[in-house]
């Protein structure tokens, strides 16, 4: 009986001792310590420490330095390369941390309003359509098992990249009695089907029973552009059809340079827009090779300054960017790229790529009184946070028209094809 109430009073000891152990602030500074700190030359990273913790470098053949202070230690990164730091408590070794300094790395932040036209791989259904004929309303396509947002790729073997290659085979297998050989393009893979248009009483033509497009354009804003490689990432966010929903399957396409005419203000319920035209001159100044969930890319093929911010900044990587006050780029009246304050109510330090990394709130009465905070079209607008480009703006809250999502630059950067751990070379000329 003696030994069971020991035991109960040893384990008793054993869990208070447990939990207040988790609760003692340099355990708890030791468990948030990451065991790998990347960062740019030229930059510090600094850590929470308790005063009996000490920090060195294992091996010391780099020009890299810890600062260490009484409850801190900063990483001083002189020179690219990697180095195991070592953590002790009392003397007794606790943890070890890779430390990874790299290359400088730096980009021109946007901020200008850029016309934007995508050309589709095929030619997209966007609906269905009812032909009047003699047997009553029909739709070929639809009866053939072609759905809304399918990409048709080919017709009688022939590719297919504009609505105008349609026609012709419509036409002429509608005159012939022939049913087309379709091949679509589908999320779930490719398929095969067999189409016979049907003649429209009412206009004397064949037709396929379907709604079709093989190009989209809008409006956004310019994120970054490498000076390097000319590569550029903009918008923050894929484009979607407007009527099926689903993200754009590129085949090409182009930027110009956009003005933007007026602001509809934004309200709860209502994001607001930016409403805007392509320049008159229409000058292409970049290729669009890629739609993705982080924005679209491509490379410039022209100058495109801001006027504003036009000299490389730095980037900070996702567990570098911190809450508080930063600033956007972005238009809001004609061609000129201006400065805003936000603050930065949360940011998530990700290992992995995502959307959505920091939760960003409009502050600067300028804007709010223009725009009544993020507005469509203005996704893609540069975050910059002590004087390094940390992300995009991506959405807006639809019922708090101040705040809305950003996204963390890095993914941006790796969607582009810009790899931020190695040094870049120039473009060939």
């Amino acid at each position: 009986m003696k030994l069971e109430i020991i035991r109960k009073i040893i384990g008793g000891i054993l869990l208070v001792s447990l939990i207040s152990l988790i609760f003692f602030q340099p355990f708890q500074q030791y468990i948030n310590i990451p065991k790998t700190i990347t960062v740019f030359e030229g930059q510090d990273y600094t850590f929470k420490k308790a005063g009996p913790v000490s920090a060195a470098f294992v091996s010391h053949n780099s020009k890299n330095t810890l600062d260490q202070e009484e409850h801190s230690v900063s990483v001083k990164a002189s020179e690219k390369g990697k180095n195991e730091m070592l953590l002790e408590y009392a003397g007794i070794p606790i943890k070890k941390v890779d430390v990874h300094v790299l290359k400088d790395f730096r980009v021109i932040p946007g901020g200008q309003s850029i016309g934007v036209k995508l050309n589709t791989v095929g030619v997209l259904v966007v609906g269905h359509h009812l032909i009047n004929t003699t047997n009553g309303k029909k739709s070929p396509g639809e009866m053939a098992g072609i759905k809304i947002g399918d990409m048709i790729t080919e017709i009688n073997g022939n590719k297919i990249e504009k609505m105008t290659d349609v026609a012709p085979f419509v036409q002429t297998a509608g005159q012939n009695g022939k049913a087309l050989d379709m091949v679509i393009s589908r999320e779930s893979g490719k398929i095969t089907t067999k189409l016979t248009p049907l003649k429209d009483k009412g206009e004397n033509t064949y037709k396929l029973g379907l709604y079709i497009r093989d190009s989209a354009a809008g409006i956004g804003t310019m994120t970054f552009v490498h000076p390097q490689s000319k590569k550029y990432g903009a918008l923050g966010h894929v484009i979607s059809d407007m009527d099926t929903k689903k993200p754009i399957v590129v085949e090409d396409g182009q930027i110009v340079r956009s003005t933007v005419t007026s602001i509809e203000k934004g309200s709860n319920g209502d994001p607001g827009e930016k409403l805007a035209r392509f320049s008159s001159d229409r000058e292409i100044v970049g290729n669009i090779q890629k739609n993705s969930p982080f924005g679209i890319f491509g490379e410039l093929n022209k100058e495109f300054k801001n006027g504003v911010m036009d000299k490389a900044l730095p980037i900070a990587l996702s567990h570098q960017v911190k809450e508080g006050p930063a600033k956007i780029l972005t238009v809001v009246n004609d061609d000129r790229v201006e400065e805003f304050n936000i603050e930065i109510v949360s940011t998530i330090p990700q290992k992995f790529p995502a959307t959505k990394g920091m939760v960003i709130k409009v502050t600067d009465p300028k804007l709010l009184a223009k725009t009544g905070g993020i507005v469509q079209g203005m996704s893609g607008s540069p975050i910059i946070q002590d004087g390094k480009l940390v992300g995009a703006v991506t959405h807006v809250f639809v019922n708090d028209p101040t705040s809305g999502y950003g996204v963390h630059i890095e993914w941006m950067l790796n969607e582009a094809g810009i790899n931020i751990y190695e040094t870049p070379k120039n473009k060939a000329s």
